[in-house]
């Protein structure tokens, strides 16, 4: 019983969240004001993962990933990165997985803005960009917070999928979702519920303080 696993999975979740972050702001952008013909197939393969079973998404993960394919052996003789049953690997299908948690509070956040404030903006000679940056997100705090969380805390959950596309290589893939697996599998309960316990104080406290932030309950104590 250590805290390693417990340590992979909150880095694999931080560093899953960051990224998502990023690359969900200009995606959920296009998608609250799109008009696009495409934007439904968008719209749908970013939904994807909330309907699928993990096992179904790590199974094609661990298939294209594979060297013995030839995206993974493009990969691995080009870039030189192999993604089966790596740290990497996890990152990668990890923020596949986890991508709706992030771009649908996103989403729902920008398209809940009066249009007029972005007009406003663009008639002050403001640039999308910089709408986007200094006007548009500072008014969805909120749901950036939202989404933040909710992409950590899935990560945190995740199983099949980090089982399918990681395995289980102690230090560098095994998160604590498998080492809880691991010690009910080997009867040793002390060790599953130290990691269980842990899981849920952690994924608690954060939804708890999410939740006091966006309820005004801090804004109120400090009064």
């Amino acid at each position: 019983m250590t805290w390693e696993p417990l340590l992979l999975t909150f880095q694999l979740a931080l560093i899953t969240t960051l990224i998502l972050l990023v690359i969900s702001i200009p995606l959920a952008y296009w998608l609250a004001y799109s008009t696009s013909r495409i934007k439904p197939i968008i719209e749908t393969l970013v939904s994807m993962p909330l309907v699928l079973p993990p096992t179904v998404l790590g199974f094609y993960f661990l298939l294209a990933f594979s060297p013995n394919n030839a995206f993974g052996n493009w990969l691995d003789d080009w870039l030189g990165i192999r993604l089966v049953f790596s740290f990497t690997g996890l990152v990668v299908a990890s923020l596949l997985y986890s991508l709706p948690f992030m771009v649908h509070p996103l989403q729902s956040g920008l398209s809940s803005l009066s249009p007029s404030l972005k007009e406003a903006a663009y008639v002050m000679g403001k640039s999308r960009y910089a709408t986007l940056i200094r006007v548009l997100l500072p008014n969805i705090k909120p749901s950036i917070l939202t989404g933040i969380v909710l992409s950590f805390a899935h990560t945190v959950g995740e199983f099949g999928v980090v089982l399918m596309i990681g395995g289980n290589i102690p230090g560098k893939t095994k998160v604590a979702s498998i080492a809880i697996y691991d010690e009910v599998e080997a009867l040793n309960y002390a060790a599953a519920n130290f990691y269980s316990a842990v899981l849920f104080v952690v994924s608690f406290c954060i939804l708890l303080f999410v939740y006091l932030i966006n309820g005004g309950y801090i804004k109120q104590f400090w009064k």
